[in-house]
């Protein structure tokens, strides 16, 4: 049976705002970025002429302008080895866990909105980080739910490639850090535990096989251990 093997890869280094929690930011690579993405794309296609795995015409990207850029990057650096994949398609379900409402606000400027509006509880101390816990504002989603969402594209979409495949094929999804790792958990192949352990590379392929019946290993690519952060990326 052919294997059905998903490549995610959280998107290079980009011009983020500081001390804002929003990763709906619509900003592009920096220069440093892109040269990261263009060597982690040459280090993948090694790794596929290694493997003589099929690489599936379609990659799915996240919307933010950061995602796209990653993955057409790696189109044209897999293009320069003779690996064409020729079509991005772009998704909403592939973003990073959105705040709603306060998108792209500070965040002394989200907990001082909390802190005014009677109807509000004050957020936990951890709220950036805190898998389970949703902002107030409309539109906002906890990083669980944002993992959920990831995790049922994942799922839909390699349960289509599986079974249409008759060689082994590798699938790129471009994507979010956050979101990922929480979709990885969703998927079995993180403890709850792990997901505040670790991080993601930038640009670096992680890859998991679907190996059918809703049920996934992780095969290759490593994960970043992680600092103390917001929580998001």
């Amino acid at each position: 049976m052919a294997r059905a093997i998903a490549a995610l890869i959280r998107h290079g280094e980009y011009h983020q705002q500081a001390d804002t929690p929003s990763a709906h930011q619509p900003y592009g690579l920096t220069a440093e970025g892109k040269l990261a993405v263009l060597d982690a794309a040459d280090s993948f296609a090694a790794l596929l002429e290694q493997q003589t795995w099929k690489l599936a015409e379609r990659i799915d990207s996240s919307r933010m302008l950061r995602a796209w850029q990653t993955a057409m990057i790696y189109v044209g650096q897999l293009y320069q080895h003779d690996m064409p994949t020729t079509l991005i398609d772009s998704y909403d379900s592939l973003a990073e866990r959105g705040v709603g409402s306060v998108a792209n606000l500070s965040i002394q400027h989200i907990e001082k909105l909390i802190i005014e509006d009677p109807r509000y509880e004050e957020p936990p101390l951890d709220w950036k980080s805190n898998s389970y816990y949703c902002l107030p504002f409309q539109g906002a989603e906890s990083l669980m739910q944002a993992g959920q969402r990831v995790a049922v594209h994942l799922q839909q979409q390699m349960q289509v490639l599986s079974s249409t495949i008759r060689v082994d094929t590798i699938k790129l999804f471009v994507g979010h850090g956050a979101a990922f790792r929480h979709a990885a958990h969703h998927l079995g192949i993180l403890e709850f535990e792990q997901i505040a352990q670790l991080s993601m590379f930038h640009a670096q392929p992680v890859l998991l096989e679907y190996v059918g019946d809703g049920s996934w290993r992780h095969i290759h690519g490593d994960w970043k251990i992680r600092n103390a952060d917001n929580g998001l990326d």
